[in-house]
């Protein structure tokens, strides 16, 4: 599979009866009943996140041996990772038929409990759907610290380029760094935009900041408290990060592609090879394609959903792209490193054979 593909502009594939392929796939997954909301799943899911919350802070509260502590932010870590997932869906307004309710979950998830704003992400997150790893206007694979064309990769100079040239090597560590910089945006975000519920994204972002290092420094002191915050961070940020890496790094990429909806949404997209613990430990994102041609689509429905679909863009000719854990992240880290290789050193092997 090519690392890098400039996909051609392709007109709209309509099937004999005048219907885009789109069209007809959405008819049959929705006469399977598959876009219907699922309130009661997403109860449950609620629910088990608000008590694995509660229990990780009781720990913090309870529990006065040092180290312990510490293993208990990992552990608050991985909850947050689950509560990203709380997040994704409530702002792809996949829980509830009330739209309100959707945003108000979202709200409390992001701003509340995670400390990220719920617009900011909305925002960004539609626009990569809008366009899925598209060089020139997805927003996840924008200019950043990792770069995803040799051409962004030449013109990087100083540390920079030291950095780029050596990124599948640094590409893990990174990904502990992710929370931070969502924090960092976010804020940037609500100062340049005037987002739909500012004022109160503001207010919980405050009461977020004051309540969650506050009271890690009253309850464990300066020190313990910075150790607990940087672990709970770092954890959340690795966990979040490495499901979603995945999804689209090292796929085929498009520039103002006219590919059609269908297609620009299956030919960009990976999906990590399903099973019972890797759908909870991926929040059902490991269905990347179904997520990506129906966004609104309950996670719960992703597996049910991936039997028609993959039988149909078989049935039309389109590749659809599933793969394993480690191979997914061999993939990933084998693109990197191949969009870093102009900036390094050549080999005396390489020159040899050049």
């Amino acid at each position: 599979m090519a690392l890098i593909e400039l996909v051609p502009p392709q007109p709209v594939a309509l099937s004999a009866v005048g219907e885009s392929d789109y069209a007809v796939l959405k008819k049959r997954v929705q006469a399977a009943g598959l876009l219907r909301k699922r309130p009661g799943y997403y109860a449950i899911v609620i629910s088990a996140n608000a008590a694995l919350v509660a229990l990780g802070v009781a720990v913090l509260v309870l529990v006065h041996n040092p180290w312990l502590r510490v293993l208990d932010a990992a552990f608050l870590g991985l909850v947050s990772g689950q509560l990203g997932f709380q997040l994704h869906d409530a702002g792809h307004r996949q829980m509830f038929n009330r739209g309100w309710m959707n945003v108000a979950v979202g709200l409390f998830t992001a701003d509340a409990l995670l400390g990220s704003s719920y617009s900011w992400w909305v925002s960004k997150h539609n626009l990569h759907h809008a366009n899925p790893n598209d060089i020139d206007e997805d927003p996840d694979i924008s200019s950043g610290a990792l770069v995803y064309t040799r051409e962004e990769a030449l013109q990087r100079r100083g540390a920079m380029r030291t950095l780029t040239a050596y990124q599948a090597f640094l590409f893990f560590p990174m990904l502990f760094l992710m929370g931070f910089s969502m924090h960092v945006s976010s804020a940037g975000y609500l100062v340049r935009n005037r987002a739909t519920h500012r004022r109160l994204e503001v207010a919980a972002l405050l009461l977020h900041a004051l309540v969650y290092v506050g009271g890690l420094v009253l309850l464990l002191g300066p020190w313990l408290g910075l150790i607990v915050l940087v672990v709970h961070q770092a954890v959340g940020s690795f966990y979040l990060a490495s499901v979603f890496a995945p999804n689209h790094k090292g796929m085929p990429q498009t520039a103002g592609s006219r590919l059609d909806f269908l297609r620009a949404q299956v030919l960009t997209s990976r999906n990590v090879r399903a099973g019972a613990g890797t759908d909870f430990l991926y929040g059902a994102l490991n269905y990347q394609i179904e997520h990506h041609l129906f966004p609104s689509m309950p996670r719960a429905n992703m597996r049910k959903a991936q039997v028609i679909i993959r039988a149909y863009c078989a049935e039309i000719g389109v590749t659809y792209y599933e793969t394993s854990i480690a191979q997914s992240y061999r993939e990933i880290l084998g693109f990197l490193h191949e969009i870093g290789q102009p900036l390094r050193p050549r080999t005396k092997s390489e020159q040899s054979a050049g």
